[in-house]
């Protein structure tokens, strides 16, 4: 079979994402590729969700961070970004998603907008609700461990210990 010539060929667009979840998050390729598939049918319906045609090419999620390239149709990247802001959480678990940027090519969209987190995260001890409790410091926000889950909390909710 013939490939078709360069000007009937379909043009993408690449959106660079990033996820946050809570530090004991676990989350695989295959179920951030379910969740688009769903946010963008549920948001756009089955002929807009074909139109948009969202799929993942790069996924990495370790630790509570991670970096995906979501692969769209050129003129399409609005209705794609409105579909992920519909994601609130996968496979269970709460997340947060950010789209950093769009680009015409995956080299480009990893250079110019992935890998940029260079947060430092420590452990320490800090005062949460009149209790010493474990939390996950990043400079002025705290993930507080409760007893089977975590919180959000700002440096002015806890003080460190």
């Amino acid at each position: 079979m013939k490939h078709l010539p360069k000007h009937l060929q379909p043009r993408w667009r690449y959106l660079a994402v990033e996820l946050e979840g809570w530090p004991d998050t676990s989350i695989s390729r295959r179920d951030f590729q379910r969740e688009c598939w769903y946010a963008a049918q549920n948001l756009l319906g089955d002929p807009g969700s074909a139109r948009v045609d969202m799929t993942v090419i790069r996924f990495q999620f370790t630790g509570k961070t991670g970096e995906a390239i979501v692969r769209v149709r050129r003129g399409e990247t609005e209705p794609a970004r409105a579909a992920l802001s519909c994601i609130d959480e996968i496979a269970g678990a709460p997340v947060g998603i950010f789209v950093c940027g769009i680009s015409g090519t995956i080299r480009a969209a990893e250079e110019n907008y992935l890998g940029r987190r260079g947060q430092d995260s420590e452990e320490r001890n800090v005062v949460f609700g009149n209790e010493e409790r474990v939390a996950v410091l990043r400079e002025c926000v705290a993930d507080v461990r409760l007893d089977e889950a975590f919180t959000g909390a700002t440096d002015l909710d806890c003080d460190l210990a």
